[in-house]
C-alpha cells in the first residue's frame, strides 16, 4: 500500500467503536422486528444532508417530492433535492471501492446544477468559513492522482469499515475534488461504505444527526486540517454514529415506552436542577440518550411549562418551573 492517510487510533476512538459495535449487536437480535421508520429515516437523511448546505426544504417538502408532488422552493433547491433523492435511490447499485461510481454519483447528484457534473474540478478552490477561507484545497492538477491514491487505500485497507469510512470522508473533503457538491458526496460515500458493512445503516439517518451538530462538523474538519491528520474528525463521526444508533433504538424498541419517557424527562429535569448551564450534549451523555431524543424531551417539557430557557441558546441557562 503506497499511500496511508495520517490518523491516530486513540483510547477515545477505541471506546466509541466498542460502544457502536455493542449497539449494532443489539439491533442484530431484532431481525424479526422490521424497522418502522425506514422511510422516515431516508427522509431525515435527505433533508439533513441538503440543509447542511443551506437548502431550506424541510422533511415535509422532501416527502412531497418523493411522492411526486410539487413543492414551494427555489428552482435550485428543488433540483438539489431531486438529485439527492435519485442518488440515495442508487445506493444498492454502487461499488464504494470504485472511483468510476464516485464520478457517476456526482453526475447524478449535480446533473441539473453543474455543467461539469461527474468530472473532477478544473480550477483551484478554497473552502470558506465564518472567518474567511479555512482550507485551500490541493491544486486541481493533483486531484486525479490524489483520488487514485485514496481509492487504492480504500481497496486495500483492512481497517474497520466504521473507521475507514470516516477517514475516507475527511480525506475526500480535504481534496475537495469537485467544483461543487463535495459535502453531499462525501457524506453519501461514508454512508455507502457503512451500508456495505452492515445493512442496518440503511435505516440510520446519520446525515440528519450531522446537521443537528453542524457547527461541530465544520470544527472537526478544521481541527483535523490544523492537526494534519483526520483523528478529530474520526472522533466526531463516531460520536454521531453512536448518537444516531441511540435515537433509532428509542424509536424502534418501545419497551415500557410511557414509563421510560417519564423517567427520561425526570432525569433531564434533575440534571438541570444540578447544573442550569448544562448543554444538550452533556444531557445526552448523562441520560444515555441521543442528542435528538434529548432535544425532543426538552421541547415537550417546555410545552408542558415544566422548564424554560432564560436568555439565548449560547450564554443562557435552564430553569425548572416549580
Amino acid at each position: 500500500m503506497s499511500y496511508k492517510p495520517p490518523f491516530t487510533i486513540n483510547a477515545k476512538i477505541i471506546n466509541l467503536l466498542s460502544l457502536i459495535s455493542e449497539k449494532i449487536g443489539e439491533f442484530s437480535l431484532l431481525k424479526k422486528q422490521p424497522f418502522k421508520l425506514r422511510k422516515a429515516s431516508r427522509i431525515k437523511t435527505l433533508a439533513g444532508t441538503l440543509q447542511i448546505e443551506g437548502n431550506t426544504l424541510d422533511e415535509e417538502k422532501i416527502t412531497a417530492l418523493l411522492e411526486g408532488k410539487r413543492v414551494l422552493g427555489t428552482p435550485r433547491e428543488v433540483a438539489e433535492a431531486r438529485g439527492a433523492i435519485e442518488l440515495y435511490n442508487t445506493m444498492q447499485e454502487l461499488d464504494f471501492k470504485s472511483q468510476k461510481d464516485l464520478l457517476k454519483s456526482h453526475k447524478i447528484l449535480m446533473q441539473e446544477l453543474l455543467k461539469d457534473n461527474g468530472q473532477y474540478r478544473k480550477a483551484n478552490v478554497g473552502v470558506g468559513g465564518k472567518s474567511g477561507v479555512t482550507h485551500v484545497a490541493p491544486p486541481y492538477g493533483r486531484v486525479p492522482d490524489l483520488m487514485h491514491d485514496l481509492f487504492e487505500w480504500l481497496k486495500e485497507t483492512d481497517m474497520h469499515p466504521i473507521l475507514s469510512s470516516s477517514v475516507f470522508h475527511y480525506e475526500f473533503e480535504f481534496i475537495h475534488p469537485f467544483s461543487d457538491g463535495n459535502g453531499r458526496v462525501g457524506r453519501f460515500w461514508q454512508s455507502l461504505i457503512l451500508y456495505n458493512y452492515k445493512k442496518i445503516f440503511a435505516n440510520l439517518p446519520i446525515e440528519s444527526m450531522v446537521h443537528q451538530r453542524q457547527n461541530e462538523y465544520y470544527k472537526a474538519l478544521e481541527d483535523s486540517g490544523s492537526a494534519g491528520e483526520s483523528t478529530p474528525f474520526i472522533e466526531y463521526m463516531l460520536e454521531v454514529i453512536l448518537d444516531t444508533l441511540k435515537d433509532v433504538e428509542k424509536e424502534n424498541i418501545p419497551n415500557n415506552t410511557q414509563q421510560n419517557a417519564q423517567q427520561n424527562a425526570q432525569e433531564i429535569m434533575d440534571a438541570i436542577k444540578k447544573d442550569k448551564y448544562i448543554t444538550i450534549k452533556q444531557l445526552s451523555v448523562i441520560c444515555k440518550l441521543g442528542t435528538r431524543t434529548v432535544q425532543k424531551i426538552i421541547n415537550e417539557l417546555k410545552e408542558q411549562n415544566k422548564i424554560k430557557r432564560v436568555g439565548a441558546n449560547k450564554g443562557g441557562y435552564w430553569e425548572v418551573i416549580k
